[in-house]
């Protein structure tokens, strides 16, 4: 088995390894990720995307990619098909190698690479389809910090009718309009100051960050396709500002997803996060959609009880890595 350099492969020979990718996708986690897939192999076609492959007699059986942010890389994915192990005369064993083995030695090559390139100072990770600890050990050798994730999933059924909102007086709730992304940008970095999740991800540290962050999901589908139905946010009428917002994705025909729910710091524990997923839940419903799910890091704990207490059961966990370049002074 060789590992190569992914751009030298178009897409129609990783198209095998990529449909069977969806097919996980939409095992696990009931995402269609064809509509990743088709992007990716874009991408592919105009050797655009840096990462590699492994090549078993000349087919590829699995590819790692990553994406540049100035002085940032992410690992953006990493899947393979089993393979099959040879002797020293080229001659098949008995045992298959597994697609965890095949997927450890794509993440060494690109992990080498990146942190043996002076212009990258940080790498993040969040793999999503592979269970907490099926890679963390790759990682830890790295140098990463690893943090749990949890995948929860609410069920709608029999969920009906309109929630009731009691809301602050000065407070004023609404659908999602398309000027709400610098406000809601300004959000996400007062929210997230001092937490995990902005360890994970850096973008939510500024608002230029989260600005970027809302773009790849709002405009760019990063996350399904954006819904302005579901996506609702919490006005401040004094200042204008936002106070809280959630936004939903469909991730198939009878999945959303909620992408982001936060709350200004000073005006949390009022109960607005729970309104709003009630919302959220409320509009996925009127749109045909059987359950919805979300992301939350393990450590967040009363966000993981909030979502308890709304329902929500964790039905899968995946781990989030990063790596900071060490000072050299």
């Amino acid at each position: 088995m060789e590992i190569l350099d992914l751009r030298h492969f178009p897409a129609s020979s990783i198209q095998p390894v990529l449909e069977q990718e969806s097919e996980l996708w939409r095992k696990r986690l009931h995402w269609d990720y064809r509509a990743s897939s088709r992007l990716l192999m874009q991408y592919l076609d105009n050797r655009m995307l840096p990462g590699y492959a492994a090549v078993e007699e000349g087919v590829v059986v699995g590819y790692v990619f990553c994406v540049y942010d100035e002085a940032k890389a992410v690992v953006g994915d990493v899947f393979a098909l089993g393979g099959v192990l040879r002797d020293a005369n080229d001659l098949p064993l008995d045992t298959p190698q597994s697609a965890t083995a095949i997927e450890q030695r794509l993440l060494r090559h690109l992990l080498e690479l990146l942190q043996n390139s002076p212009q990258i100072e940080r790498i993040e990770s969040q793999l999503l389809i592979h269970p907490a600890g099926t890679h963390g050990e790759i990682f830890a050798q790295s140098d990463f910090q690893l943090y749990r994730r949890l995948f929860m999933v609410r069920s709608l059924a029999g969920l009906w009718g309109t929630p009731r909102i009691s809301l602050p007086p000065g407070l004023e709730l609404r659908s999602w309009r398309d000027e709400d992304l610098t406000a809601a940008s300004r959000l996400i970095a007062l929210a997230y100051a001092g937490h995990p999740d902005a360890v994970i991800n850096d973008q939510y540290r500024t608002v230029l960050g989260s600005q970027r962050f809302l773009n790849n999901i709002v405009r760019y589908a990063g996350c399904g396709v954006f819904s302005p139905a579901v996506s609702h946010v919490i006005v401040d009428r004094a200042s204008h500002e936002l106070a809280a917002m959630v936004l939903g994705s469909r991730v198939s025909p009878l999945s959303g997803h909620v992408t982001q729910v936060c709350v200004r710091p000073e005006f949390r524990r009022q109960g607005l996060a729970r309104q709003l997923l009630a919302v959220a839940a409320s509009a996925f419903v009127r749109q045909g959609v059987g359950e919805i799910s979300l992301t939350v890091t393990a450590d967040n704990v009363e966000a993981v009880e909030l979502y308890h207490s709304e329902s929500y059961i964790c039905t899968h966990t995946f781990d989030a890595t990063v790596w900071e370049r060490p000072s050299r002074y």
